[in-house]
């Protein structure tokens, strides 16, 4: 007998879980557009994950040019390395937000 698999009411607040590792996870990483924010990105990415494909990295600059958004994707592992993560993109002053 085949499980039917459930599906998530629209109604449920919690997003949904992540099963790790989880291949292909987006990072979205915003902060003013200096000389060398894509290379300290991408250094402090390269720590979490030493696979990191650079080939799809993708930047953009804000409209007006002061900010800059560096996109690409990771393998998460855990957790605790995407806290681990933001957490030290946060204390480094020079990232604004981490999606």
């Amino acid at each position: 007998m085949n499980k039917v698999p459930s599906i998530k009411s629209s109604n449920d607040p919690r997003p949904p879980k992540i099963e790790f590792p989880c291949a292909d996870y987006p990072i979205k990483v915003i902060g003013h557009n200096t000389s060398g924010f894509q290379e300290y990105v991408l250094g402090v990415m390269e720590k979490y994950d030493r696979q990191l494909d650079l080939q799809r990295v993708t930047h953009q600059d804000s409209k007006n040019g002061k900010f800059r958004s560096v996109r690409l994707f990771m393998t998460a592992q855990s957790e605790q390395q995407l806290a681990d993560l933001n957490a030290e993109f946060k204390a480094s002053g020079k990232v604004i937000t981490v999606l």
